[in-house]
């Protein structure tokens, strides 16, 4: 194998690779012999089909695999040799190819970067640490109670008071024409509570049982019916009932309605559960000072095919939210240009963050296990209520999907061995400021 390089300049690579027709003729001899041992043909025995018989039934498809085996093996030995990683599928182009001919194919691709490892060490980081306090667990206790309330019917006539509930009829109408989806019957409306159109429950007010009347509410520009967002319209309500609700104390009583024997254990468990995203909200903080804290580390070139790769998922994302009518309220105001130039940056940060994550793991060893790649099966497959199996299945069938999990879990192995290492003080803050939002810069983290 003759190679002869043809670029060199920065990452990028290229060769002209000349692989002799002998080398080529070889293999295809090779692998028509062990066809023929096994090819089966109309008029011949098993094994017994002519040479001859076998390179024209399969000669063309012979070669296309001898070439393509050949091109791959060669690009392979090539980086081997060379002691190089690539970062890209490689971009082939055949130069000469024929039966009586030297293969000879040019190669371009860009390499892995030399990346040198920050001693973690030196990183200094701070865990924030929260607990949940005790009005904390209370509230959520009022909010179970409130679940379990029940409605009971007034007898007397009188007009809803907010907090109250008013079972209706109701017909919307926009410029005077009923609308999908607007009709209602005997429907169950808090006063002033959260409406499905701001202004509707609020304008119910003091209506009694029998009466009617007509709403005028706008719906939100945001509304998920495109046809109603932004546009007036009107309800014809008929008020039917009217319920009061009943919240029940927050006692043993409420706690054995729960399926459990005392109230302290219900705060117990409310307690751990506000734990637990205290704590994964504070792995998140971690986690993003670190990855800070690497990418101020490490600086090392980027491969543009990658750069170019991540940069185009970030705006096509971005253009598809400007279609919604989503725009960022920091984007808002910015032409192409600038914001072409923030996201790339951050496309950039993301890669080098991913190239070095992905060098920490190699480097030591990180990988993951068959069986944890199974439990994250099984989690994704539990948020899919009644459909567990199938999703499983899917997974099993589809291994490319299944890859898509071990990425997450191998980032946080990594971060994890890197956390091991770093200097860590924990320092105990409020639930709100273990909420705040971190700054800019480390939402670019990826």
């Amino acid at each position: 194998m003759q190679v002869t390089e043809t670029l060199s300049e920065g990452l990028k690579r290229g060769w002209t690779v000349v692989v002799p027709k002998a080398d080529i003729e070889g293999r295809r001899a090779k692998r028509l012999a062990e066809l023929a041992k096994t090819v089966n043909l109309p008029g011949f025995r098993p094994g017994k089909v002519p040479m001859p018989v076998v390179k024209t039934r399969f000669g063309t498809a012979v070669m296309s695999e001898v070439l393509e085996e050949s091109v791959n093996d060669a690009t392979r030995t090539l980086l081997t040799e060379r002691g190089m990683r690539a970062a890209t599928e490689p971009k082939v182009e055949v130069v000469t190819l024929g039966d009586d001919q030297d293969l000879e194919f040019k190669i371009e691709l860009e390499l892995m970067p030399e990346i040198a490892m920050p001693d973690f060490a030196a990183l200094e980081l701070t865990r924030m640490k929260a607990e949940p306090a005790p009005e904390a667990i209370d509230k959520a206790l009022g909010e179970i109670a409130g679940r379990q309330r029940e409605l009971v019917e007034v007898e007397e006539a009188r007009p809803a008071a907010t907090g109250e509930v008013l079972t209706v009829d109701f017909l919307g109408k926009v410029d005077d024409v009923a609308f999908p989806g607007g009709t209602g019957t005997d429907m169950d409306v808090e006063i002033g509570g959260s409406g499905f159109i701001p202004g509707f429950s609020e304008q119910m007010e003091g209506m009694s049982p029998g009466e009617t009347k007509v709403i005028n509410v706008t719906f939100p520009e945001e509304y998920g019916a495109k046809e109603l967002a932004g546009k007036a319209a009107t309800f014809d309500i008929t008020a039917k009932k009217l319920k009061t609700a009943t919240v029940p104390a927050v006692d043993d009583e409420l706690a054995k309605k729960l399926g459990f024997d005392t109230l302290d254990e219900v705060r117990k468990l409310i307690a751990q559960q506000i734990q637990r995203e205290y704590d994964q909200l504070s792995r998140l903080r971690i986690k993003r000072q670190l990855l800070d804290a690497l990418a101020k580390a490490c600086d090392f070139p980027v491969p543009e095919g990658m750069l170019n790769a991540e940069f185009e998922q970030i705006w096509q994302r971005l253009e598809a939210e400007r279609k919604e009518g989503r725009v960022d309220d920091d984007d808002a105001g910015k032409d192409d240009e600038t914001l072409k130039a923030e996201y790339r940056a951050i496309a950039e940060r993301r890669v080098r963050l991913g190239l070095l994550l992905a060098e920490i793991g190699r480097a030591n060893s990180i990988s993951v296990t068959a069986d944890e790649m199974t439990r994250a099966m099984r989690a994704e497959a539990g948020r899919y209520q009644g459909q567990e199996q199938m999703v499983m299945d899917f997974f099993r069938k589809n291994p490319q999907a299944a890859e898509s999990l071990r990425g997450p879990i191998f980032e946080e192995k990594v971060v994890d061995f890197v956390l091991e290492l770093a200097k860590v003080a924990e320092t105990v803050v409020t639930p709100e400021e273990l909420a705040k939002e971190p700054e800019v810069e480390a939402l670019a983290a990826g």
